[in-house]
């Protein structure tokens, strides 16, 4: 293992470049090597990061690999790498050609940083982890996605903007995939220990789920020619830290369930606890009857786009 830690991150554009920024800021490992193909890009965004880091004293160091054979013995490696959806890309053209980028750059993982742990964020995500996962070989407790750590954050902000008040008070609970078919979780939801329900009106309730749902293409109206970054990236930083940081806190993230909340071989928002050793414990929350109709719609949406995968002979032989 090399001295020091060292998370590797694929893909340096606006999400991937703000989650080693803030990841350099928090000095929360040793060394942040960024993998991109436009390798100046990233050298430029590297060397920028570096200074940022030296000015609040951060003992972080950005590097860049200019292939992915550079991407040694990192703890923890995030993919952002992927192409966004463009004017006439139907939904499964943007999975496969996705699951091809995504493919390639795990096998790199795993053959130069074979311990990692990986932290999916391309989309769509639950599909882009179950890849991960398929071509790592790696543990499922070593393949996870975020998603539900930006859709919780979501969702607490709108909960703050309609009440007004208990900002950093607010613990939002989401589960299911990233996408329309997440399930906004109110009844676990609470302001400084109080129930939702118990500051809200059902109505209004049901007003933040549904923007909750729609939260990053509200973002990307207003922005017109991309999508939001700051939420996502934070998000993945915490994910980092709390892996780095061996913290045991809990959080939803992505991972491929093996029998837990009755669902096999497919990938679903869930509460983790998140150690050293990745995804180390699975939380099984109860579900009323509601909430588990909409985990079966969200569970159904990401094994169609596995079995797209599977149609299109993604997997081969394996």
């Amino acid at each position: 293992m090399s001295k020091g830690t060292r998370v590797g991150i694929v893909g340096a554009g606006n999400v991937g470049a703000t989650v080693a920024y803030s990841l350099a800021m928090q000095g929360s490992c040793h060394e942040i090597i960024l993998r991109d193909n436009k390798i100046d890009v990233a050298r430029g965004k590297a060397l920028d990061m570096s200074q940022a880091a030296s000015a609040v004293r951060s003992h972080t160091v950005v590097s860049v690999a200019e292939d992915i054979s550079d991407l040694t013995d990192c703890d923890v490696v995030v993919v952002t790498a992927g192409s966004p959806r463009l004017p006439g890309m139907s939904r499964d053209d943007l999975l496969m050609i996705n699951a091809n980028i995504t493919k390639e750059v795990i096998v790199g993982i795993a053959k130069y940083s074979p311990d990692a742990i990986i932290i999916m964020v391309s989309n769509p995500l639950d599909a882009m982890t179950y890849v991960a996962l398929k071509e790592s070989g790696f543990d499922r407790s070593r393949v996870i996605g975020m998603a539900g750590i930006l859709d919780s954050s979501r969702m607490a902000s709108f909960i703050q903007e309609k009440l007004g008040y208990g900002g950093g008070q607010i613990r939002a609970s989401v589960m299911g995939g990233h996408g329309d078919d997440m399930v906004p979780l109110p009844r676990y939801s609470t302001v400084a220990g109080v129930p939702l329900t118990d500051v809200l009106s059902d109505k209004e309730i049901e007003e933040i789920v549904t923007r909750t749902r729609h939260g990053g293409a509200e973002i990307v109206g207003h922005l017109k020619t991309g999508s939001a970054y700051y939420a996502p990236a934070k998000s993945t930083s915490i994910m980092v830290e709390a892996i780095l940081k061996d913290t045991k806190q809990i959080h939803p993230c992505a991972v491929c369930l093996e029998g837990e909340y009755g669902y096999k071989d497919v990938v679903s928002g869930v509460p983790v606890m998140l150690g050293a050793n990745g995804a180390e414990k699975i939380i099984e929350v109860t579900l009323n009857d509601l909430e588990q109709d909409m985990f079966k719609n969200s569970c159904a949406s990401v094994q169609e786009l596995i079995d797209s995968l599977n149609k299109n002979k993604f997997f081969g032989d394996k």
